[in-house]
């Protein structure tokens, strides 16, 4: 019986390698592993309480703001990342700090494949990365969530590499206030995708460096003239209208 049993098993082949588990990488009660840059400020600093956490989620916050005077805020989590998924709960709540511009209300988003925050300018206002774009209505615009932005860099998008700044996805409109549940998958071939509610709403792949964009310019110089990007680290946004992030997990793919 042994003799026949092991070229069978020959014949099938090792058994395939189980999943990778998700992993949650916020813990609904610090922000341990995570790390602020904002607008202005060295890395680090956060002094008026932009990102707390709040019954168990990251809140972005203005409570301490009198105003929008570009405090563009990000908060990094601790590890470049190359090949994973990310998943994760968000919603759009109250009222946006007065002085933002139109395009500011109830927009928010989670940046990947961006720069270190310690390679950022002091007055830099969003990381070099690829964004996936988290709105909700109202807002003077009405647009999807889950849109792609790109401050930096290009993507391929239905068969050719796309200049715009903003590609709108399929998503239905999101209501202010609403907690909805938002997936990025980044394969380790380029390919990425972006869901909401669990179903996909935008595909591109072969992000790169912008050789056009000041501040991707002194990334490329330091990667050799390189432009593809292929890992970085992901941030949660602070653009001036209040959201909170919660059962933020994480799935390795590489």
């Amino acid at each position: 019986m042994r003799l026949f049993i092991l070229p069978m098993l020959a014949l099938l082949g090792a058994a395939p390698a189980p999943e990778a588990k998700w992993q949650r990488i916020f813990d609904g009660k610090t922000l341990t592993g995570w790390t602020p840059k904002i607008a202005g400020r060295a890395v680090g600093e956060d002094p008026l309480g932009m990102f707390t956490v709040h019954e168990g989620a990251i809140r972005v916050s203005h409570a301490n703001y009198s105003k929008f005077e570009g405090e563009f805020g990000h908060l990094f989590w601790k590890t470049p990342l190359k090949a994973y998924r990310i998943r994760f709960e968000y919603r759009l709540f109250g009222e946006p700090l007065p002085g933002i511009k139109v395009w500011q209300t109830s927009n928010s988003g989670l940046m990947f494949h961006s720069q270190a925050p310690e390679t950022m300018r002091r007055d830099q206002d969003f990381p070099v990365s690829l964004e996936m774009q988290l709105l909700a209505v109202p807002r003077p615009t009405e647009e999807p969530s889950g849109n792609l932005c790109t401050p930096g860099t290009t993507v391929v998008f239905e068969g050719k590499r796309d200049p715009r700044h903003c590609i709108l996805s399929s998503s239905p409109l999101i209501p202010l206030g609403r907690w909805t549940r938002a997936e990025l998958e980044v394969l380790p071939g380029g390919e990425i995708t972006q869901s909401i509610d669990g179903k996909p709403v935008l595909r591109f792949s072969a992000p790169e460096l912008d050789p056009e964009d000041k501040d991707a310019q002194p990334l490329i110089a330091a990667a050799g003239g390189k432009l593809q990007l292929g890992q970085g680290y992901i941030a949660l946004q602070s653009e001036g209208h209040q959201i909170e992030f919660r059962n933020i997990e994480l799935q390795l793919l590489d």
